[in-house]
């Protein structure tokens, strides 16, 4: 377990570099002292308000339109475990490790802030879990982030209980049975323990963070991509000069249009062209407006990172426990309602479609032989006897298609939960989950554009692309030959779309990207 990155989380101080690192890897998770001095002081404060013998919300009372019902000192830790396996009522595919441990680190976080009222050996339960790699089974659906993410995050209490399954090394056993294996002992939720746990918005925003971190991978290679297609049709670099964009003055599209000159600079594909006949006054815009579309695709990633970064941070329960003069007190509100995340899901999912968008019109202009800057047709020899690319595009425009239906706004829903007591929901679990299908979409339709403009790229024979450009389709050709004649084409889409995912043609040029993300 050496190799395994060691983590002191910090209450509030959870960065992108460190949101990254739990998602991609296992970790070793531990609290500051500080944490766990807050955390027994909120717990104290529990104590304190049981004491009274008033009624206090999800602390003594019934949930939702029950909490009118009061509920004896005797039976509270059954109101927990009723909480959690009533709550357990998740469906579909079990999210992935990666999500999962993104989840248990944000629910850790929210509750060492001390605002919760649970013991440490709550939270200590959880660093449990994901310091010895058990992954609870938490089904995918079922939540409509509104009173918190409760469904998929009661599946991960019941884990910390020694009920329901986990996984450990990728194979689903009882969680007794793992955490007994490690030495770990099964939790029984005291007073307001269970509540702490379901309520709040962890799955919502761990499934977004999944969804912005595959956001800026597409849009960073899309550029790349983006590049060798304006070189592979002879484009012209004028549309990229930086003065127009400084005129406008938004961040990504400045950003965008310098990363296309560094790309496409010492092309001599680009020179060759300088005082050619060339009838095309001007290139269409999914070349020339890069830019401005990209641009504006970074400018709300950004938005949404900066909301999710905020998110990852907050305490999301209900109620939360202050401790003012008089004494604590537990207030109830609805920091649960995941709306925030919901808005930041939606607006990734206008950027992924967007992307997709402009790499298929790319695709569609480079087998296009009267706007392709003398390219053969489908980009393929012999065209007729073969037809290269041009089925390889439809799969694009089908994608692309697909994603726009997809991307429909998913927080403009709602529908009443809870005897119309949750009368307003945020759908952001949904609005956060469906962005991995739409990055896979995009990162096939930009797959199938990099073998185009490889191909565009291979067509200029005696004329080399830039630096920069010539790395990246070297990178393609280890992979994927060139397409000579017509074979058999899916495995080199697949090939290509794992570039992609890999992020291994933007690999080599991080000084590009260096200002591109407000939130770091």
């Amino acid at each position: 377990m050496t190799d395994i990155k060691k983590i002191i989380l910090q209450p509030r101080q959870l960065s992108f570099a460190m949101l990254r690192d739990i998602y991609e890897r296992p970790i070793i998770l531990t609290l500051p002292d500080s944490a766990y001095e807050a955390i027994d002081a909120s717990h104290q404060d529990v104590r304190t308000i049981i004491a009274r013998d008033k009624s206090a919300y999800g602390i003594n009372t019934g949930f939702g339109l029950l909490a009118k019902t009061r509920i004896s000192d005797d039976q509270l830790e059954l109101l927990q475990r009723n909480l959690i396996v009533s709550h357990s009522v998740g469906t579909g595919e079990a999210l992935p490790d990666s999500v999962v441990r993104l989840i248990m680190v944000m629910k850790v976080a929210s509750l060492a802030q001390g605002f919760s009222g649970v013991r440490r050996e709550v939270v200590d339960s959880l660093l449990g879990l994901i310091n010895h790699q058990i992954t609870p089974n938490i089904p995918t659906k079922g939540s409509v982030g509104a009173s918190g993410d409760l469904a998929p995050l009661s599946h991960m209490t019941l884990a910390m209980m020694g009920e329901g399954d986990v996984y450990v090394a990728g194979k689903k056993i009882p969680a007794a049975e793992a955490l007994a294996q490690h030495g770990l002992e099964p939790i029984t939720l005291a007073a307001k323990e269970g509540l702490a746990l379901i309520n709040g918005t962890q799955v919502s925003t761990a499934l977004a963070l999944r969804g912005y971190f595959l956001a800026r991978d597409l849009l960073e290679t899309a550029t790349i991509v983006g590049s060798l297609s304006i070189d592979a049709a002879k484009g012209s670099d004028a549309p990229f000069d930086a003065r127009i964009h400084e005129v406008r003055g938004h961040h990504g599209q400045i950003e965008i249009a310098k990363a296309h000159r560094q790309l496409i600079k010492g092309s001599a594909i680009r020179a060759s062209h300088d005082g050619e006949q060339d009838d095309r006054v001007q290139d269409p815009y999914c070349l020339r407006c890069q830019p401005q579309v990209m641009g504006a695709c970074l400018d709300i990633i950004n938005q949404a990172g900066k909301t999710l970064l905020i998110e990852s941070n907050a305490v999301t329960d209900n109620p939360l426990i202050f401790n003012n003069e008089d004494g604590p007190v537990a207030i109830s509100g609805g920091n649960f309602h995941a709306e925030p995340v919901a808005f930041a899901a939606d607006i990734l999912a206008l950027a992924i479609a967007e992307i997709g968008s402009m790499s298929e019109r790319r695709i569609a202009l480079l087998i296009d032989a009267t706007l392709s800057g003398g390219l053969p047709p489908f980009l393929v020899d012999n065209a007729g006897l073969n037809s290269g690319f041009m089925i390889a595009h439809v799969t694009a425009a089908a994608l692309a298609s697909e994603n726009k239906s997809i991307a429909h706004p998913g927080s403009v829903d709602s529908i009443p939960t809870s005897a119309n007591q949750e009368d307003h929901v945020s759908m952001a679990t949904y609005c956060a989950r469906r962005l991995y299908e739409m990055a896979q979409n995009t990162a096939t339709i930009i797959g199938i554009e990099l073998l185009a403009a490889g191909q565009g790229i291979d067509f200029h024979r005696g004329l080399d692309t830039s630096d920069a450009l010539t790395t990246a389709h070297q990178k393609l050709r280890e992979q994927v030959t060139f397409y000579d004649k017509d074979r058999y084409l899916a495995p080199d889409i697949e090939a290509a779309k794992q570039l992609v995912l890999a992020g291994i043609l933007a690999e080599h040029w991080q000084s590009l990207r260096s200002n591109w993300y407000e939130s770091k």
